[in-house]
């Protein structure tokens, strides 16, 4: 098998010129959050960021979470986490529930002004006495001391809450402003690994605040619909690794020119 990464796509790109709703993920909206420009290579021109490596230990965490919140779903019953954290819910029950968490169907709305499919898989969802919906998302990690979302790269994390809440919400729920990360840290402070990783548990609740998602699906409408590249951003290193390889190259083959000369 080639491990040749083939960067251009030619499906699922942006028409500027077609009606049909367009599929945007919740990623995709991320990825303009952090860089117009590789969000315009990606989904106007079919040039993605290469892909980054499977987080397959993440990934083990995440199915035995949903097994084993699936199980108290089953029977109605809160997770003994709940009474620890000072959570009043238990999981939510839904036929839809695994279209939801799917990666490729989600939770959608489309989205009229842009004409945005919007979709996005989430975790898990649960539902309190109010019979509001509360938006979960599980994180798994291994570092050094309690875990929290106070770094700048988890104002991902964040964002993608609350594009989760929005789509819940316009799905016609009740949905809490108050959302949870379940946020799982391998203990790597023990003496031997015996063949197992502990984990430490902690129910982080956020606030989400999703006056920002509209606002900024009209701004990637009016991106894709320019025939005009955007400005490299200087803080993405995608973008600074091209402008380099190129300027690399531009040096390069002045060299062999003069070269040649002499």
């Amino acid at each position: 098998m080639s491990n040749y990464y083939n960067a251009r796509k030619t499906y699922g790109l942006f028409n500027p010129k077609s009606k049909t709703p367009f599929k945007l993920s919740r990623s995709k909206i991320d990825l303009f959050v952090e860089c117009p420009q590789c969000f315009y290579l990606d989904r106007r021109l079919g040039v993605g960021r290469p892909p980054g490596f499977p987080f397959t230990l993440n990934s083990a965490v995440d199915t035995l979470l949903k097994k084993e919140f699936d199980l108290l779903r089953k029977d109605g019953l809160p997770h003994p986490l709940f009474e620890e954290f000072g959570i009043e819910a238990i999981p939510f029950s839904s036929e839809k529930l695994d279209d939801y968490r799917n990666t490729f169907i989600g939770v959608q709305y489309l989205h009229k002004p842009s004409n945005f499919l919007v979709f996005g898989g989430v975790d898990d969802l649960w539902i309190n006495p109010n019979n509001e919906i509360i938006v979960v998302d599980y994180k798994a990690t291994a570092k050094q001391g309690e875990v929290n979302l106070d770094a700048e790269w988890q104002n991902g994390y964040k964002r993608q809450m609350e594009v989760y809440q929005w789509l819940v919400r316009n799905n016609g729920y009740e949905v809490s402003n108050t959302g949870y990360f379940v946020y799982c840290n391998g203990d790597v402070g023990q003496d031997k690994f015996d063949a197992k990783l502990d984990f430490k548990i902690k129910i982080i609740p956020y606030t989400g605040d999703t006056s920002w998602i509209e606002p900024k699906l009209m701004e990637i409408k009016e991106c894709l619909m320019k025939d005009e590249i955007p400005e490299m951003n200087s803080d993405c290193d995608y973008c600074n690794y091209r402008k380099e390889s190129v300027l690399a190259k531009i040096r390069f083959n002045k060299n062999v020119q003069r070269n040649i000369k002499k």
